[in-house]
């Protein structure tokens, strides 16, 4: 059994061809079922040749240490393996193992490129951020915010505007959007947005009639109210297609359109940057 002293700790190499954030977890989990003992964890991030990795196994090799890696690249893992093995340091693969085991119990191949748990990480983490921001900026509220948004989708009552922004955050796209109701001006703010930030939604009056009957239905109410009267619903729309002349933007008609191909077709618009009509 090793002794060190105070002057000279356990230490362990955490040699990584992306961050190296899993291998010294691991090593740190390890490490805290020996009560009491004191180890020197050193990491080396982002090694992408054989000579880094033979630069890091021979200070390795100076004081005595372990090696812990997750080296996806094969060449770099057998340099490594080659290396330890000649310098006699102790080295344990934390990845290897299991990509070997998913890649017998899935029989596909491993893609062999580092880094993309944060890859991952980083798309989640923006489609969190994308649907807190559908639900911030939902239905007009806060019009400060809608110059943060990649996208801000307008339209009258029932037209599936906040669905078709939860669906576009799920894609990592930040869509805000704002009713169109003659009683209550847009905002300013709205204005000062180019129109290819813009898509309007319209929808042929009789079938948008008969959404917000069953609206009403659902809700307890009766269908014979202003809401839902051809006339109140006819004014919408022209007061609607009004501003979004005004506002020179992009106009689908999501009559008959579910969400998602509604979606397919503002992905599109939005990646292409430009004002187009249907």
């Amino acid at each position: 059994m090793a002794i060190h002293s105070a002057n000279n700790m356990p230490t362990v190499y955490i040699i990584s061809d992306s961050i190296g954030e899993t291998a010294e977890l691991v090593a740190r989990a390890a490490a805290s079922q020996f009560a009491g003992a004191k180890i020197n964890f050193k990491r080396k991030p982002h090694i992408n040749s054989e000579e880094e990795i033979m630069c890091a196994l021979e200070a390795a090799a100076q004081s005595g240490a372990a090696v812990v890696y997750t080296l996806v690249r094969q060449d770099l893992k057998e340099c490594l393996e080659i290396k330890a093995a000649e310098l006699g340091i102790i080295s344990v693969d934390i990845m290897y193992p299991v990509i070997a085991a998913l890649e017998s119990i899935t029989g596909l191949s491993p893609r062999n490129e580092s880094g993309l748990i944060r890859k991952v990480d980083k798309e989640y983490f923006a489609k969190v951020e994308a649907v807190e921001f559908a639900v911030k900026y939902d239905d007009g509220k806060n019009p400060s915010g809608l110059a943060k948004a990649d996208l801000v989708i307008v339209g009258v009552s029932r037209t599936s505007k906040t669905p078709l922004c939860i669906y576009l955050a799920h894609k990592g796209v930040k869509a805000a959007n704002v009713p169109l109701v003659a009683e209550a001006p847009p905002p300013d703010e709205l204005f000062n947005l180019p129109g290819n930030k813009i898509i309007g939604l319209t929808i042929k009056p009789i079938i948008l009639q008969e959404i917000r009957k069953q609206r009403l239905r659902t809700m307890g109410l009766s269908v014979d109210t202003n809401y839902a009267s051809m006339e109140k619903i006819s004014t919408e729309y022209e007061y609607a297609w009004s501003i979004m002349r005004k506002l020179g933007c992009t106009v689908i008609d999501v009559t008959n359109k579910s969400v998602e191909e509604t979606a397919a077709y503002v992905l599109d618009i939005y990646r292409k940057g430009v004002v187009t009509s249907e």
